[in-house]
């Protein structure tokens, strides 16, 4: 058991708090064989950056922006097996409303859309690829998360599972503790992260220090 105190937790979405790669799946494999990729490259390939991204790579001349919304409709239509991760509502329970948000690299409204389905909070100051110009794995998403709790990103922990995540938390300054919910080990290593963990379950708060900072203890237990 380690423990680390930090200012707030900063939380991607999808693989972190939620469950949502089946859906994610079926749709992404549907998007790939009507274009004739590979299904499961692209699945790899989407995975914790914005869907725009990966359709921009996959179809340079193609009308992006409406490609996207294929895909953004299918996942907010496909809500079957989207479910909370063990740990996650516990968690979120457990931290100061001011201390803690989530930065997705989804639209507001998917975001908002699977929290609903899974029953989990939306926190007010939620951070969404709506929000920022440069989507992960630069380090703007979790640099404007923590900008709206009024800390600094350096003094964030930042959890996550994919490794264009955990590069834009680090690039951020945050450090970043790693889930093993959606990626191998080493790519999670080697894309930087700080402690890996099973899922949110390894997380416990036990106390704040005076100045309000938050105490964590974290289970790196295989």
């Amino acid at each position: 058991m380690i423990e680390i105190t930090c200012s707030a937790l900063l939380f991607d979405l999808d693989g972190v708090l939620i469950d949502s790669t089946p859906a994610v799946i079926r749709v992404w494999t549907q998007w790939a064989r009507a274009h004739g990729f590979d299904p499961d490259e692209v699945v790899r390939r989407a995975h914790g950056r914005p869907s725009i991204s990966t359709i921009r790579e996959y179809l340079p001349h193609a009308d992006h922006e409406a490609e996207n919304r294929v895909v953004e409709n299918g996942e907010i239509a496909d809500l079957n097996g989207v479910v909370p991760l063990p740990g996650a509502r516990e968690l979120l329970e457990a931290l100061p409303p001011d201390r803690w948000t989530i930065v997705t690299s989804c639209t507001r409204q998917l975001g908002t859309t699977r929290l609903g389905a899974a029953a989990l909070p939306i926190p007010p100051r939620l951070v969404t690829c709506d929000d920022v110009k440069n989507g992960k794995p630069d380090p703007e998403p979790y640099r404007k998360g923590a900008s709206l709790l009024g800390v600094a990103a350096k003094d964030c922990i930042v959890v996550e599972d994919a490794p264009a995540g955990i590069r834009a938390g680090k690039a951020a300054g945050a450090r970043v503790i790693a889930c093993r919910t959606t990626s191998p080990e080493p790519e999670l290593r080697d894309a930087g992260a700080d402690w890996i963990i099973d899922n949110c379950k390894s997380i416990s708060v036990v106390g704040r220090n005076p100045n309000g900072d938050l105490r964590l203890a974290v289970s790196e237990q295989k």
